[in-house]
């Protein structure tokens, strides 16, 4: 790590400040960039825990601070989308940072992330159910349905008939919802 110092100088008026401003500049081995750079490539997305203390990441043999930092000057140059959830972070490759991978890592432009590949289907398709059959799509399923809305309690009728608007005397009951009661304000009821 080295460490530079810059002067700043901040006019105000007759005034002038003198700030100084440290900078850490981190070096990677272009080994461990290049690596770095395949599999984000290779998957179209990558995940490192916010740990920078890692001796390696999980899935890459570099250490996980490179990981971060790499990932990090990808973002700031619209490279990659970054999320942060549960203390691991997400980058997403952007339409440009797959324009500049290929650029750095000398591909052809028939290689794609895995991302955006179609994904094919290796397991067999379903058995299809027979659509109609000797008795048709479902035997009895409409007097199923029919027994089943007249079943209800001995001498009840329909249940369709019984439920709904209109079917029963509407009943006003004062004090309950919103209206009255409590310290809203309404008279007391003893007076």
């Amino acid at each position: 790590k080295q460490w530079y110092q810059r002067r700043v100088a901040i006019t105000a008026g007759a005034f002038s400040i003198l700030l100084l401003q440290r900078s850490i500049k981190m070096l990677i081995p272009k080994k461990n960039r290049v690596s770095i750079y395949e599999d984000l490539f290779k998957e179209g997305v990558l995940v490192a825990k916010k740990d920078p203390f890692a001796a390696k990441h999980p899935d890459i043999d570099v250490p996980n601070l490179h990981v971060m930092k790499a990932l990090t000057s990808l973002k700031s140059k619209g490279f990659v989308r970054e999320q942060f959830a549960w203390r691991h972070y997400y980058w997403y490759l952007t339409n440009e940072g797959i324009q500049y991978l290929r650029e750095f890592l000398h591909l052809p432009a028939e290689i794609v992330p895995a991302t955006l590949k179609r994904q094919t289907r290796t397991e067999a398709p379903r058995p299809t159910r027979p659509k109609g059959g000797p008795e048709g799509p479902r035997a009895g399923a409409a007097s199923d349905r029919a027994e089943y809305r007249k079943a209800g309690p001995p001498g009840g009728g329909d249940r369709k008939s019984v439920v709904g608007a209109g079917s029963q005397q509407f009943e006003f009951r004062g004090g309950y919802g919103r209206g009255r009661g409590g310290f809203s304000g309404g008279a007391p009821s003893g007076q």
